[in-house]
């Protein structure tokens, strides 16, 4: 008993240092990323320049495609802690946090604490799931809201209480206040074909017609909508209803598409450093099948994997409504697994690419054909520093001492792979990527702020300069006199310039004739 109690109690500990390395540690210190941290950002601080904080906009264009709820949350946080790339991701790390605890609690009223700890570890650790809980952008709010409703959904199967069917209403109108449709969609159609398959049809369409659960939702999700649409109209309608959402399942946006099998790949590497429990844990199908527990997972996961497969854009951050199921499928499954060292190949796989992503990049260099990625990439060297090498080695080191060694229990050391996962993340990758990508916008921002530049972009969309500079930019063709931000391959085309600002292939620029 004892011995059980100090497992426990280190889980505990381990899933603490998880939320902080996976959704917390350095999130002050890189740029906002361009599409959409970029995006995001910038609506929620046009709603303090503008004074209207019912409407988003872009640029000072209407911005349709998203709910006002993370926008809301967004500006308190800048309010707060003023603009800043801490203030503007404050309410995906706390979303986040309050995902994996939901997952935590639900977990362990079904199941046990400590299967609890397996399931919110590997959630809190894993690849994908970090990128989104420390990104300024809707998805972790989204995916909150997806799972309480799901998990209270599945309280009320097994309790008939009102209250669980009360909180699914209210998580769903939390949703559908945070990004639309789609936050509805999964928890009733996959509580539609779980409670069909219990022969429990009636009882779910008593659930769904239930007047406070409705009025619950209505009094919630609706006023915003009303305001929204008596403020912009039709226009409203047709941007987010048709656009964003019939839209985007009809055919490919923005160049998001993708054949049938997109989805196989995103989900073996989002899953990372626990590849190896998933693949060992989804072959189960017996156990999924005969289980009321399992057979609802399995069809939570399978119908987000079916939908977004068959829907025309898509983007890898679709199919994470649907990973909750496979981490607390894969945390049932942990005290059966068999293979331990294969459980460590995938992270050692992970950590070896990543010490030799400078030769990758010198080697995939030559052959690539976009000039701006070419010219973004030039000086790629000096972001991988010795501490990088150093890190790499060690982890990979670690991971093959990990593979041989007996003493120490393999879901420990599975774990800390997980949590030197999400600190090469946030400690190394990230900060890489941005570097190279992001810096160079946010330089050239700051610049024109400290030099109270009138700025238009050229061929170029980073919503994220808006934010930085704290100004809206025009978007044209430039002209005599006009400092412009454009990428560097388009200089050729201005007749003379004289260069304020150079980097990465971005470049701001004063057009002299």
């Amino acid at each position: 008993m004892q011995a059980d109690t100090r497992h426990t109690n280190l889980l505990f500990y381990l899933l603490m240092a998880a939320v902080a390395l996976g959704f917390f540690y350095n999130t002050h210190a890189i740029p906002l990323f361009d599409l959409d941290e970029g995006a995001f950002s910038e609506a929620t601080r046009e709603m303090f320049l503008r004074g209207d904080f019912i409407s988003t906009y872009l640029n000072g264009e209407p911005r349709y495609d998203k709910p006002i709820l993370i926008y809301w949350l967004q500006a308190a946080s800048v309010a707060l802690f003023g603009v800043n790339e801490f203030a503007f991701r404050l309410p995906s790390m706390l979303a986040a946090t309050a995902w994996v605890a939901a997952v935590f609690l639900f977990v362990k009223t079904v199941k046990d604490a400590q299967t609890a700890c397996y399931a919110a570890i590997m959630m809190a650790t894993a690849l994908e799931i970090s990128v989104m809980g420390r990104a300024a952008t809707a998805d972790a709010l989204l995916n909150l809201w997806i799972t309480a409703a799901m998990l209270s959904s599945f309280l009320f199967y097994r309790s008939r209480r009102g209250k669980h069917l009360y909180l699914a209403f209210l998580f769903m109108a939390l949703g559908f206040l945070t990004k639309g449709p789609v936050a509805v969609m999964i928890p009733l159609v996959v509580s539609l074909l779980f409670f069909t398959l219990k022969g429990d049809f009636k009882i779910w369409l008593r659930a769904v017609c239930n007047p406070i659960g409705i009025v619950i939702f209505l009094l919630v999700a609706m006023p915003w909508y009303v305001a929204q649409y008596l403020k912009e109209g039709d226009a409203f309608i047709q941007g987010f209803f048709f656009k964003h959402n019939v839209g985007r399942f009809q055919e490919g946006m923005e160049g998001h598409t993708g054949n049938v099998l997109y989805y196989i790949p995103v989900i073996l590497l989002g899953v990372l450093p626990y590849t190896t429990v998933l693949l060992s844990s989804v072959v189960r199908i017996r156990q999924i099948i005969n289980d009321d527990l399992r057979l609802f997972l399995g069809l939570w996961f399978g119908f987000v994997l079916v939908f977004f497969s068959l829907s025309g854009t898509k983007l890898p951050h679709y199919i994470v409504y649907g990973f909750v199921p496979l981490f607390v499928l894969m945390a049932l499954h942990i005290p059966d697994l068999k293979a331990k060292r294969l459980l460590f190949l995938p992270p050692l796989l992970f950590f070896a690419v990543l010490f030799f992503l400078p030769e990758i990049i010198a080697n995939a260099l030559p052959g690539i054909k976009d000039p701006f990625v070419r010219s973004a990439l030039a000086d790629y060297r000096e972001y991988f520093t010795s501490a990088y090498r150093i890190f790499f080695a060690a982890a990979a080191a670690f991971t093959l001492y990990f593979m041989v060694e007996r003493r120490y229990a393999g879901v420990h050391k599975l774990f800390a792979s997980g949590l030197l996962t999400v600190f090469a993340l946030a400690q190394f990758v990230v900060p890489i990527v941005a570097g190279i990508q992001q810096q160079p916008i946010k330089e050239a921002a700051l610049l024109a702020k400290q030099r109270d530049y009138e700025v238009v972009m050229w061929k170029l969309n980073t919503p994220s300069f808006n934010v930085y500079s704290e100004r809206l930019v025009q978007k044209r063709e430039p002209r005599a006199g006009d400092v412009v931000l454009t990428k560097a391959i388009y200089l050729p085309g201005l007749a003379g310039f004289e260069v304020l600002y150079q980097k990465n292939g971005i470049a701001l620029v004063r057009v002299l004739r």
